[in-house]
């Protein structure tokens, strides 16, 4: 004989079959994101194609935005007053700013996970007067996928990343670690041939 279910018992039998449906949904959901955030995470540094725009407030209240200088040869550094290697690295972009300016070269300077007054002084120690200002919730380094500072990033006069490689095997397009006033001065050059 056949066994009739009432209607709430009925509904009771299928609602673990629907609980069951929307967590899997879900643990889909959440799977799909945590591969997304780790592809992200593991993305190497950008070197090549068109520079990611992104406006930096400078920590003396101008507002920069890098689709803006098209047309100027940029590098663009990402730097942070505790970075030890930041300190080597800070007298030769600085340098290279006074000798290339003239010749349109910008280079900006992206103040890394750090507090305004250690930058500020930071910037006054090392006497930097190209334009610098703080990556506001990490969103400009995040859009380089910067591995860390100090790194540099080099911007052709119609906004895409300096292509090609160096003699050593290194991507003209970033530098990730100090970079040596030759490799510096190397890139500014191609930069300002192109």
């Amino acid at each position: 004989m056949a066994e009739t279910l009432s209607l709430p018992q009925a509904a009771t039998r299928r609602a673990p079959w629907k609980i069951f449906v929307i967590l899997f949904v879900v643990l889909i959901a959440v799977l799909a994101l945590l591969a997304w955030a780790v592809r992200t995470k593991s993305a190497p540094p950008l070197a090549s194609g068109v520079a990611p725009d992104f406006t930096l407030q400078t920590f003396d209240g101008q507002s920069i935005t890098l689709s803006e200088l098209r047309g100027k040869p940029v590098v663009i550094n990402f730097w942070a007053s505790w970075c030890i290697p930041c300190r080597t690295e800070a007298p030769i972009l600085e340098r290279a700013w006074k000798d290339y300016r003239e010749h349109g070269v910008v280079i900006l300077g992206v103040d890394y996970v750090d507090t305004d007054a250690d930058a500020k002084k930071f910037i006054q120690e090392y006497g930097m007067t190209y334009p610098n200002g703080p990556d506001l919730g990490t969103r400009i380094s995040q859009t380089y996928r910067i591995t860390g500072v100090p790194e540099t990033y080099f911007i052709t006069r119609d906004g895409k990343m300096l292509s090609g490689i160096d003699a050593n095997g290194r991507a003209y397009a970033n530098w990730i670690g100090p970079i040596s006033e030759n490799a510096l001065r190397e890139r500014i050059e191609k930069l300002l041939g192109e």
